[in-house]
């Protein structure tokens, strides 16, 4: 039996072992904030410490990006990590992920780095307006991001830019072009330590508020094909081992990356009901050195998150196609609490379960679905 530790005990950390289980691979998690190592399904305590938690395992990976370096840099001493220590860290932080992006020789928007009010200017020249600006460091879900419409507007928003560059030492701000997008579009994929690539169908994504409310497995071969490059072009850079996604714009067919999360991701969870093996599997089988599973579409597949819900109408469970996923989580306004795969056998059918389900459930807590409502 393989024994994989996941920085990070949050729902990826649940599904990677709800995955792993048929493979004989056992999943621990490692709470960075507490320091416990807890059972991802049950979050009862197994044990205290990284060093402790290092030796229980075969294989380090990680959930999310925002961990810690002096954690990561432990973990990469033990040999045991993957991907790599620099990938979580250029997941982390802007700047490093546009310079990764750059090396990869991957299109991406015009950008610049903020740390003064005199780097704004430099930025509205150089990048232009309207701009949007991210924080290097933390940020998510629409958090830790502006918007600048007109150069008249920087002493506005200034002040609270200057706060959060001064909260933490190595903040900054990383100020993007407006990519007047038609779409976003997200690629989930996983390289083997031996180089194998295999990619996953498009996604097309719908946020709500920043947040991402629903993802829907497209078939577009010309998007994929300049995806998939990309994709392996960072995946190389990196000499990845894992499941990476890359999130893109797509501007009138021509795709550029907007961000990459080197894990698995939100966007891919309809890979469990919708992809001849989901990400969470692929990814243990990355990082345990064991061969790739296919990555083929089975059936037309979409995932709606439940946003700030802990209970969904039991109807749903008698719809056809429906499968919902709680992630055993205390209610919170706007929290990820679970999501919901719906499945079908074509896109019309897909359309119309979509459109029962909307009908089923609260318009303001799903906006997205609306768009299916009769």
């Amino acid at each position: 039996m393989k024994k994989v530790l996941v920085l990070g005990a949050g729902q990826l950390a649940r599904m990677m072992s709800l995955a792993g289980a048929p493979l004989n691979i056992d999943v621990i998690a490692y709470d960075v904030n507490s320091e416990n190592i807890v059972h991802p399904l049950t979050q009862n305590v197994l044990g205290h410490g990284l060093d402790s938690a290092i030796a229980q395992c075969d294989v380090i990976t990680a959930e999310f990006e925002h961990i810690p370096h002096n954690i990561l840099d432990i973990c990469e001493k033990s040999g045991k990590f993957l991907p790599t220590t620099a990938a979580i860290k250029a997941g982390g932080d802007r700047r490093l992920e546009k310079a990764l992006l750059d090396t990869a020789g991957v299109k991406n928007a015009r950008y610049t780095v903020i740390q003064s009010r005199e780097d704004l200017n430099t930025a509205i020249e150089h990048v232009g307006v309207p701009m949007v600006l991210k924080s290097a460091l933390g940020g998510y879900d629409g958090k830790g991001q502006w918007r600048l419409k007109t150069a008249a507007d920087a002493d506005l928003i200034w002040p609270e830019m200057a706060q959060c560059i001064a909260a933490t030492p190595t903040q900054a701000i990383v100020a993007e072009e407006f990519v007047p997008f038609d779409r976003e579009v997200s690629l989930v994929g996983v390289r083997s330590k031996n180089g194998d690539v295999a990619v996953y169908p498009l996604a097309e994504n719908v946020h709500t508020d920043g947040v991402l409310s629903l993802s829907t497995a497209i078939h577009c071969p010309e998007l994929q094909q300049q995806a998939n490059n990309m994709f392996t072009a960072v995946a190389n850079s990196l000499d990845y081992v894992g499941v990476l996604a890359l999130e893109f714009f797509d501007v009138q067919g021509q795709l550029l990356v907007n961000e990459i999360a080197p894990r698995v991701h939100n966007s891919g969870h309809w890979t469990q009901q919708g992809a001849e093996t989901c990400q969470f599997e692929n990814h243990l089988r990355a990082v345990c050195g064991l061969p790739l599973g296919s990555t083929d579409l089975i059936r037309h597949t979409a995932m709606i998150n439940i946003l700030g819900e802990d209970t969904l109408p039991e109807a749903l469970l008698a719809m056809a196609g429906c499968h919902i996923h709680w992630y055993g989580k205390e209610k919170r306004a706007g929290r990820k609490m679970g999501h919901i795969n719906v499945c079908a056998d074509s896109s019309s059918q897909l359309e119309s379960r979509l459109a029962s389900l909307a009908e089923s459930l609260n318009p303001h807590s799903f906006p997205a679905l609306q768009q299916y409502r009769h």
